[in-house]
């Protein structure tokens, strides 16, 4: 006959009854997770409430069972809160701690918490809590940095920028325009999160294991308590799943790719060689030798983290990618790039908002390098094509011929003679001065989406609306 009571009085770990060795140091140090998996606690409360009121709706435990695990595991969530809680590497990990200390409060009744469930679902079923959580508050972010865009954009409707293509003088467009192309990137953002959530609305708890259970357990009432929209449909599924990290990890590195994107035309658009804007002194540094500097360490770190978050989703790939169904004890590595992840969006999010905030843009600089560049030059070929019928080929090159001679002779379109586009083509008139003015040609890309002004008031007045939502 077993004698529970001699085995319980021993104070090595629950888990290695089987056996006969204890757990070397170097062991413990690689198996222990506790330092990095104890931010789950408010999670793996809230599953375990939900999971011993179902046991006990489920007659499998009792009601007065249930009130005490219930009020153990309160007190618990208040020691964790006030910092009170000894969190223990001896029990591995933020489960076998709380249950531990539960058992130091209630009894052997704590036992009975895990009946019908194992760390396999318990975990899969905290770390969806948590990130159903996150992504909501990265949600708030990303839309706060959405709304300064439209600010920033309807502020400078009427500010010209060179447009760019391959880094070169493209054709003129408006700033507002410029900076409604991130306020899309960021949209998309915000979609792939909202889907991810509605992919990882699925609970594993009570998949145990990898089997199921043959406890009557109630798997629809731990989905209603904990919000989840269904229970998981395969039991082994549940437990090896970790596509809700991935899709979490891929839609967070792609956002912080935006990040960076804006991050790097801050950067040089600042640059004393460009002059386009100028950041607050309260998000840059100085150097430590040259006193004149002022350096945009912020997006430049914006820039440098980004590739952390592309590590991190390759690193959860890579995890995934040899596995055996079902769960391995690969997974647990899983938090570390988690909250990583995180900790990294939300910080460069806080960071691009900052400093797009107090962003001054130099709108002279700006119009002075679409004035003295060609990039009116498409506007000429267009005209061709509109007023001569020429093919728009036909009109390409002619115009190539044009800008040829007028760089030669150190002019811009606009400068040259009436008399001097004639020696090109007789047919050209003086309309065509006016398809060369640069706020003319902004605003003649009337096509949806384009950057002329009325355009860009309807995607703003659509951007708002989306806000609003």
């Amino acid at each position: 006959m077993i004698n529970k009571k001699k085995m319980s009085s021993k104070k090595e770990s629950k888990l290695r009854k089987r056996f006969k060795k204890e757990a070397t140091s170097t062991f413990k140090k690689i198996n222990t997770s506790i330092d990095f998996d104890k931010f789950l606690y408010q999670e793996d409360i809230e599953a375990s409430v939900a999971h011993a009121k179902m046991l006990a709706k489920q007659k499998i435990i009792k009601i007065s069972e249930f009130n005490k695990i219930s009020l153990g595991l309160k007190k618990i969530l208040k020691e964790i809160k006030l910092k009170k809680f000894n969190f223990n590497p001896d029990y591995e990990d933020i489960h076998m701690n709380i249950e531990n200390r539960l058992e130091q409060l209630i009894g052997e009744v704590a036992g009975k918490l895990h009946t019908a469930r194992s760390r396999n679902d318990q975990v899969a079923t905290d770390v969806k809590l948590w990130i159903k959580k996150d992504i909501d508050l990265i949600l708030n972010k990303i839309k706060s940095l959405k709304i300064l865009l439209i600010s920033k954009s309807e502020k400078n409707l009427d500010t010209l920028i060179p447009g760019l293509t391959h880094f070169q003088t493209a054709q003129p467009i408006s700033l507002a325009h410029h900076l409604m192309a991130y306020y899309e990137m960021f949209s998309r953002d915000t979609k792939r999160f909202q889907e991810a959530k509605i992919r990882i609305n699925e609970n594993p708890l009570g998949s145990c294991a990898l089997a199921g259970t043959s406890f009557n357990i109630d798997r629809y009432e731990t989905t209603k308590l904990l919000g989840f929209r269904s229970p998981t449909k395969n039991s082994i599924d549940a437990v090896s799943d970790r596509d809700f990290i991935m899709d979490y990890i891929y839609s967070a590195s792609t956002c912080n790719i935006h990040l960076s994107r804006i991050a790097e035309e801050i950067i040089l658009w600042s640059s004393d060689l460009i002059g386009f804007s100028k950041l607050s002194d309260d998000v840059m540094s100085s150097s430590s030798i040259m006193p004149q500097k002022k350096n945009p360490d912020a997006m430049e770190l914006v820039r440098a983290k980004t590739s952390i978050l592309i590590s991190n989703l390759n690193s959860m790939q890579s995890i995934i990618k040899g596995l055996p169904l079902s769960y391995s004890k690969d997974l647990q590595e899983d938090k570390k790039l988690l909250t990583s992840t995180s900790d990294i969006l939300k910080l460069c999010l806080d960071c691009v908002i900052e400093v797009i905030n107090g962003l001054t843009f130099n709108k002279k600089n700006m119009s002075n390098a679409i004035k003295y560049s060609f990039a009116n030059a498409t506007e000429l070929a267009d005209w061709l094509v509109k007023n001569l019928d020429y093919s728009f080929r036909e009109s390409h090159s002619l115009t190539s011929k044009i800008v040829n001679f007028s760089e030669e002779k150190g002019v811009y379109l606009s400068d040259l003679s009436l008399a001097e586009f004639k020696l090109f083509e007789q047919g050209i008139n003086k309309s065509v001065y006016n398809s060369l003015d640069i706020k003319t040609s902004i605003n003649n890309k009337k096509s949806y989406g384009g950057t002329a002004t009325s355009e860009i008031k309807k995607m703003i007045l659509v951007a708002r609306k989306e806000c609003k939502k």
